[in-house]
């Protein structure tokens, strides 16, 4: 029997799939296409979890007045939906002299959905919450709004802190296990996770989960903590020095695997 719903031991194997627990890139200049034609490998995407927004009402209970706020801190393309979606749902008109702060370009560049680029004030860092401290460090005088949700990385509050940033923390939207059910089992030698809340869909859909010869790879300190917390055997990490994508990660570890170093 296979992995996931139905269970037996398995000899080890050479990689041959990895199921990434994302949305299928767009782009066929994807890094994960580009891995599977180089190693003649079956790789998988499917989303483990969505993201589903409080409601007004909700939001209201947090006794936040968004019109406090000068500056909105933005780590991902959910949050700037959820801000302007409740924006909207709150009737606040957002006013032409917000400042956005996003973590990447593309977060930048995706914020063009709502508002004029060019007429608004929006910085970004290269990748990360530790890059974009730089440029929030320049606007202390701000009043800052940070939208997250029930899966919000830790590290950006410790960061936030420690550069004492006038911040407040309000919730947006929630991590919801997707429904697997139509999924018998996990037949992949690689699980590629990116949140936590892969992790907690892995545990609720597939309840009877035992790792045994798979691989789980996970991008982020707080993914690859939730991975051991759940009692699994964290097997491929990033980023790191050596690899600074999940990509990249799993290419450095099928070279080291094809030299017989794993």
């Amino acid at each position: 029997m296979r992995n996931g719903r139905n269970f037996s031991e398995r000899t080890p194997m050479k990689i041959k799939s990895v199921l990434v627990a994302q949305p299928k890139p767009e782009s066929e200049k994807s890094p994960y296409l580009d891995l599977s034609k180089k190693y003649n490998l079956k790789i998988d995407f499917m989303p483990f979890f969505h993201m589903e927004g409080i409601s007004a009402r909700e939001f209201r209970q947090e006794r936040i007045i968004l019109a406090e706020y000068t500056g909105v801190i933005i780590t991902s393309r959910h949050s700037i939906d959820h801000y302007f979606r409740l924006c909207q749902e709150m009737r606040f008109e957002v006013p032409e002299t917000m400042k956005y702060f996003c973590t990447s370009e593309a977060i930048a560049y995706y914020i063009q959905k709502y508002i004029q680029y060019r007429k608004r004030k929006v910085f970004h860092g290269k990748q990360n919450i530790h890059d974009l401290s730089v440029i929030l460090r320049k606007h202390r005088n701000e009043k800052f709004l940070l939208p997250h949700s029930n899966v919000h990385n830790k590290e950006i509050d410790i960061t936030l802190d420690k550069e004492t940033i006038d911040y407040k923390k309000a919730l947006f939207y929630r991590a919801v296990p997707s429904d697997l059910s139509h999924i018998k089992y996990l037949d992949y030698n690689v699980l590629v996770f990116f949140s936590p809340a892969d992790v907690k869909s892995l545990t609720k859909n597939f309840p009877k989960f035992r790792q045994r010869d798979t691989l789980i790879a996970a991008f982020g300190s707080t993914t690859a903590k939730a991975v051991q917390n759940a009692g699994f055997r964290l097997n491929i990490q990033a980023p790191t020095p050596e690899s600074p994508s999940m990509a990249m990660a799993l290419e450095n570890y099928i070279r080291q695997e094809k030299k017989g170093k794993k």
